[in-house]
């Protein structure tokens, strides 16, 4: 099965990405991937698979096809993958995130870069890679106002210093069960169940995860009206917490898969922009 990059990296998942003359150029951390359908080529060696080419998705598809809502997203959208992202920026774009557009998030995260980033070349093209984490640790709150963060500054210096003190260990919650990285997660001022199921969905390898945003909840009320109900306009955690249970209940162990397909079609029936 063929990876559809357009698909895939227009689906909400990355930021940092931009496409020229039918080549995209993205940042993952410490590295720069430059990609088009015939072929993927990257700054440093990807030892962690970004594109998760790794994966059984003949197994995974037909785990998840539950029904006709998902076969017919899954045959409309084949080529969109989950990726792997760099944890520390995966971490920090979805604190970056919230209540914000895809448009103003990618402006911020550019700013980030530019401004706390190392510079390098790839491709014949400058980039500005992403911070390491006690860089932005260090930056200082006038600073990161100016990279367009709002009130979203504190929330973003505390993320880098609970990741450059070790209270956040990304390969302890790689490889501890779903609920114990979550709750360690949102331990940190700034992130909420969606935000804290983004992270673990698209860097930390719980494909068990479903982030639930309006989105997704407009989705659940369009193709599932009977099967997922939900009182009120908001999400309590406890409400957050049942619903996400029986959706995992119900699409099983690859149930972040189904979260990206469900998330794909809705925002593109919406006609919504992309990067």
């Amino acid at each position: 099965m063929q990876i559809n990059l357009d698909q895939t990296i227009n689906s909400g998942q990355v930021f940092l990405w931009k496409k020229h003359d039918n080549i995209w150029y993205g940042v993952n951390g410490q590295n720069v991937f430059a990609a088009n359908q015939a072929k993927i080529d990257s700054l440093e060696k990807d030892e962690m698979d970004f594109f998760r080419k790794s994966d059984d998705l003949e197994k995974i598809f037909k785990d998840i096809s539950k029904d006709k809502t998902i076969k017919s997203a899954v045959k409309k959208f084949s080529g969109l993958r989950l990726l792997r992202q760099d944890p520390f920026q995966c971490y920090i774009s979805f604190i970056v995130s919230s209540n914000s557009s895809i448009q103003n998030i990618r402006s911020s995260l550019y700013h980030i870069c530019e401004k706390f980033g190392k510079k390098t070349t790839f491709h014949g093209t400058k980039f500005h890679l992403f911070p390491e984490p006690k860089r932005l640790a260090r930056a200082s709150n006038a600073e990161l106002l100016s990279c367009g963060l709002g009130y979203r500054v504190q929330f973003v210096k505390k993320a880098a210093i609970a990741v450059a003190e070790n209270e956040i260990d990304f390969n302890f919650l790689k490889k501890a069960d779903y609920q114990t990285a979550k709750d360690s997660l949102l331990e940190i001022f700034g992130i909420g169940n969606k935000v804290a199921d983004c992270i673990l969905l698209f860097s930390l390898d719980k494909l068990e995860s479903f982030p639930l945003d309006r989105w997704i909840l407009r989705s659940l009320q369009n193709y599932y009206p009977d099967k997922f109900s939900f009182e009120g306009k908001t999400l309590t955690d406890k409400k957050y917490q049942v619903l996400h249970s029986e959706l995992v209940e119900y699409f099983g162990k690859y149930a972040g898969y189904s979260q990206q397909f469900l998330f794909k079609t809705i925002r593109d029936e919406n006609q919504k922009k992309w990067l």
